[in-house]
């Protein structure tokens, strides 16, 4: 047996003596990446001033997955040259518990990025959150990367691989790259059940994907939201770029044709710029 074996096993075991309390109660430092930041309550801890630049649109996010989704998409409209599209992005520091500051709360009560703020009426600015929505929203807004006509499959076939992505992507990082990279010691049990499940999403975007060249189909006019929504956790993940030796541990080169759309995506221009999207401080 391994010596990563042995430990896996004696961890386990130390986990079996564990029996749930009739009520639970937080435990203080109970470990992972996130332990200082986790509460069972909502709302602003502090309070806080975000700024707001001259551009319409305000973003207020990090470059993660989630994050990258709305990137994508303002980048895009960038490239086609839609003055009414400019925005500025700001960097919401979720280690910094910046997303449970006054002001960002306001915006998301749910104090998770990415956050949007629409100013195009000065008058009635339209507040967002959810990435889903943040796209879903600029993509009607300006009539770009959806299909147009709502009454038809292609439409039907957008707007479900959008709602499986958002419903889908949770056990990819909350589970499957939680308990990878960020639980405080390596348990087999979760890992095993969520690395099930994302080689059961990977095998069906791979298999999807040899018959379309985008999720809602080929040509450069079915380049959709849904792609733009996918590509951050399920591309990136596929290219070995979203958690330290997951590619390998997933076998992520078996799925052919997922690595086809994934590079495919990640070499157009906008993309590239928004994953490495420049933040500006918000203090």
């Amino acid at each position: 047996m391994s010596s990563n074996n042995t430990l896996n096993n004696t961890l386990n075991d130390t986990n079996t003596d564990y029996v749930p309390p009739k009520v639970w109660q937080p435990v203080e430092g109970n470990g992972g990446k996130f332990a200082n930041t986790n509460k069972p309550t909502a709302g602003a801890r502090h309070q806080q001033t975000l700024p707001k630049g001259d551009n319409p649109l305000q973003l207020y996010s990090l470059n993660t997955p989630n994050g990258i989704k709305v990137n994508i998409l303002l980048e895009e409209l960038a490239e086609l040259g839609i003055e009414s599209a400019k925005y500025d992005a700001y960097k919401i520091d979720i280690m910094e518990n910046d997303q449970f500051g006054s002001d960002f709360v306001e915006i998301n009560p749910n104090s998770k990025i990415p956050a949007l703020i629409d100013y195009s009426d000065a008058n009635n600015p339209v507040k967002l959150f959810e990435s889903g929505a943040i796209l879903m929203y600029l993509a009607e807004k300006f009539n770009k990367f959806k299909p147009q006509n709502t009454q038809t499959q292609k439409y039907a076939t957008y707007l479900s691989w959008v709602m499986w992505q958002m419903g889908s992507a949770p056990y990819l990082g909350g589970g499957f790259g939680h308990f990878f990279s960020y639980a405080p010691y390596p348990m087999q049990y979760p890992i095993d059940r969520f690395t099930m499940e994302t080689k059961r999403q990977l095998d069906l975007l791979d298999k999807h994907l040899a018959h379309h060249e985008y999720m809602i189909g080929d040509g450069e006019d079915n380049y959709s939201v849904a792609d733009m929504l996918i590509w951050p956790w399920y591309g990136r993940l596929a290219l070995d770029e979203s958690y330290e030796r997951a590619g390998e541990f997933l076998q992520v080169d078996s799925y052919t044709h997922l690595q086809r759309w994934a590079k495919q995506i990640s070499t157009r221009p906008a993309v590239q710029r928004a994953v490495n999207l420049e933040l500006k401080p918000i203090k």
